[in-house]
């Protein structure tokens, strides 16, 4: 297999629609060996089943992220399936939004346990290896809605937390030849954009017009403008790119 990532391996948190998927099809299609895991039984058996029928090398398992033992336990079984783990990216997530003073305490501790428990579990579990090989890329999957968004107070705050978990293990893990970025997503055509839409009881279509107005090149992103993105930290040639956070909202966010 050839590619960018020919004889690397990449484990991807959620990778079986959306975001996760686009990412765990670039990886596979640049030659890397994916695993990843989901929630979703029937979505991750359809991706799996999809990638392997392109000739793919892929490992997957249903495991929730917020389970520290399902996760150490998944990434141990891709270990000794592949040999290594180079990648990881930390893309499993969830939206509960609400208002502040509709917030239930579940919709909070939902998020953040996803969020940040889940990235949390799913990074200390890889970093044994990659610690051990001296090589590693760590991508944690943030959003714009860190820099705060009106009904997402915990989608928001988890967010933000991320990108500080993000600059500290690039501060600890650095030594030994491990970079540790994130990508934060604008508006992103997927699943959990059509369940906002559903939320604000508009047709998905209007939500994207009305996204699409506020974003200076004119359309909206797809999960393939985000695995580009994860993409290049992941690079091997990325060694000195190290706690960034790159915004991919077709437009400035600050």
């Amino acid at each position: 297999m050839t590619g960018r990532f020919a004889g690397r391996v990449a484990f991807v948190t959620g990778g079986s629609k959306g975001i996760g998927k686009g990412i765990v099809e670039l990886f596979a299609e640049e030659g890397a060996k994916v695993a990843f895991i989901d929630l979703n039984e029937e979505s991750l058996s359809a991706t799996t089943s999809e990638l392997k029928e392109k000739g793919y090398d892929v490992y997957s398992k249903v495991a929730n992220v917020t389970d520290a033992a399902q996760v150490e336990g998944a990434i141990k079984e891709a270990y000794e399936v592949f040999g290594s783990i180079d990648i990881l990216v930390n893309n499993a997530g969830v939206i509960r939004d609400n208002l502040l003073f509709k917030m239930t305490d579940s919709d909070w501790q939902t998020v953040m346990d996803v969020h940040l428990k889940g990235s949390f579990n799913s990074a200390r579990a890889a970093q044994k290896y990659m610690v051990e090989q001296k090589y590693g890329r760590i991508i944690n999957i943030s959003s714009t809605s860190a820099l705060g968004n009106r009904g997402q107070a915990n989608y928001a705050a988890a967010k933000a937390g991320l990108q500080g978990f993000t600059k500290t293990l690039a501060i600890e893990l650095g030594r030994y030849g491990i970079t540790a970025n994130s990508v934060a997503p604008g508006f992103i055509e997927t699943e959990m954009t059509k369940e906002t839409a559903a939320r604000i009881g508009i047709p998905f279509e209007q939500l994207i017009q009305a996204s699409v107005s506020q974003i200076p090149v004119g359309r909206s992103g797809k999960p393939a403008d985000i695995a580009n993105a994860v993409a290049f930290f992941a690079d091997e040639k990325s060694s000195f790119v190290n706690g960034q956070v790159i915004y991919v909202a077709g437009g400035p966010k600050n």
